[in-house]
């Protein structure tokens, strides 16, 4: 692994890569308030082993990218009247510049949660930096669809800044007990390490509430998505509370040609027990960019 820092888009970016140069770029885009140390080192790994190069990297205001301190925390009513101080364009104009300036070319890009949000941007907006689109656990931005138990919605909107490291690390594993997989073992040890370790790179309260206004503030991309002429696998866990699977199965219908992998017993996370599966499905994508594509569905 390979770390570095470039400046794109206005800010400053922080990134790793795994793998070969000369192999084809799979880029990672994370979700809310999720550091890139949630794509994990073995995952990376992983895929860069079946031959791909890895780009993963920190959005705006999460780990040791720029953080926008200067725009302020937004409230709750900014929030809900969606005054963010950036959209998810903003952000996706941030992996644009990434990639330019890696000089990447035409890359797979892969999106998780809000990464998938900010990854349907960059395709509609710059079609010719994507060769391949994945999305995984996310939703078109239709108030209609990928909508959150009520439980899970009142869970979130109770967190409140932790007084220190150790009350950080307690809120995230509560958080991914209850948005995580049932049908897979909780891996407590794991995500205890990632929350310690995104706590010590960069702890940013204020930061989680400007991507959540954009998060909020984002349209409904689902007519901008049937004119999209990139092969797409969706993949999404079928008991995931936070974003239902209504979701992906949004995207799939409205993406031509789009093919969707539904995993049951899993929730709003990566399991591990699903790794393989999931870069082997990457890397059948991003192998054949121009392979007819038809749908599915898929158990594990």
């Amino acid at each position: 692994m390979l770390s570095d820092t470039l400046h794109a888009n206005g800010i400053d970016i922080a990134y790793d890569t795994f793998g070969d140069r000369t192999d084809p770029a799979v880029v990672l885009v994370m979700g809310l308030a999720t550091q890139r140390l949630a794509w994990a080192d073995d995952f990376c790994e992983e895929l860069a082993a079946a031959g791909r190069f890895v780009v993963r990297f920190d959005n705006r205001d999460v780990g040791e990218s720029t953080h926008l301190h200067e725009q302020g925390s937004p409230s709750l009513f900014d929030i809900l009247r969606r005054r963010p101080a950036y959209r998810i364009d903003d952000m996706a104009d941030d992996v644009v510049g990434l990639i330019d300036r890696l000089d990447l070319g035409p890359v797979h890009l892969v999106g998780v949660s809000m990464g998938g949000f900010i990854a349907q941007m960059v395709a509609i907006r710059n079609p010719e930096c994507i060769g391949t689109l994945t999305l995984i656990m996310t939703s078109t931005g239709s108030r209609f669809v990928g909508y959150a138990d009520p439980r899970v919605a009142l869970h979130l909107a109770r967190r409140r800044p932790a007084a220190n490291r150790d009350v950080a690390v307690e809120d995230s594993i509560a958080t991914y007990r209850l948005i995580g997989s049932p049908g897979f073992p909780f891996d407590e040890v794991r995500l205890g390490e990632v929350a310690g370790a995104s706590y010590d790179r960069s702890y940013d309260p204020a930061g989680y509430r400007r991507q959540l206004a954009a998060v909020v503030a984002q349209p409904d991309r689902t007519a901008k998505l049937r004119r999209l002429e990139v092969p797409t696998l969706v993949m999404h866990g079928l008991d995931d509370p936070l974003v239902s699977p209504t979701g992906g199965l949004a995207i799939a219908r409205a993406i031509p040609g789009s093919r969707f992998v539904g995993f049951s017993g899993m929730g709003h996370d990566l399991p591990r027990p699903l790794w393989p599966v999931i870069v082997d499905e990457i890397v059948q994508i991003t192998s054949t960019p121009s392979a007819p594509i038809e749908r599915a569905s898929r158990s594990a």
